[in-house]
């Protein structure tokens, strides 16, 4: 159900066609964003890039990102992680789980059925789509929490039983 993302020579040439410079760096950061599935944020795309090209600025990554969701080829994702991440699944309609204690978000291929406000709640907006977001605690976050969390309820004081 993943598309993955047009290949860094393709997003060149796209980019070229409308107009917009092709440095190394928008090359690398393309690069750093194929066959990626974790919705990144830019902050970890330019932590990916500067390893190996260390004078990149974290401007040029969120501008290279930017452009590319201006292209629609990613979407500019906020989904209440703290920072907006980056989704390349533009090809296939979709919903997103995240985990409630690292932020790692997944998408979900699910039908929800219908989302359509009532009449009037609009309130005057042109409403052109609906996401569902569904949250949880994934894998790695439970299995990193000590067993006692999820045990009984501490003990009362002695003076009390």
């Amino acid at each position: 159900m993943y598309r993955a993302m047009r290949t860094p020579s393709e997003l060149s040439d796209l980019l070229r066609a409308h107009g917009r410079k092709v440095t190394p760096q928008r090359q690398r950061i393309f690069q750093a964003l194929q066959h990626d599935e974790g919705h990144p944020s830019a902050e970890t795309i330019y932590e990916t890039v500067r390893v190996d090209m260390e004078t990149i600025s974290l401007k040029t990554v969120y501008q290279t990102l930017h452009d590319l969701a201006a292209l629609g080829e990613i979407t500019a994702l906020e989904l209440g992680t703290g920072t907006v991440r980056f989704d390349p699944n533009v090809e296939c309609p979709h919903h997103h789980l995240v985990c409630r204690v690292c932020g790692e978000i997944r998408d979900v291929f699910v039908e929800v059925g219908s989302l359509e406000l009532p009449p009037g709640e609009a309130r005057g907006y042109d409403v052109g789509s609906a996401e569902v977001v569904f949250r949880g605690v994934c894998p790695a976050c439970r299995r990193a929490e000590p067993s006692t969390t999820r045990a009984a309820p501490a003990p009362l004081p002695s003076g009390n039983r």
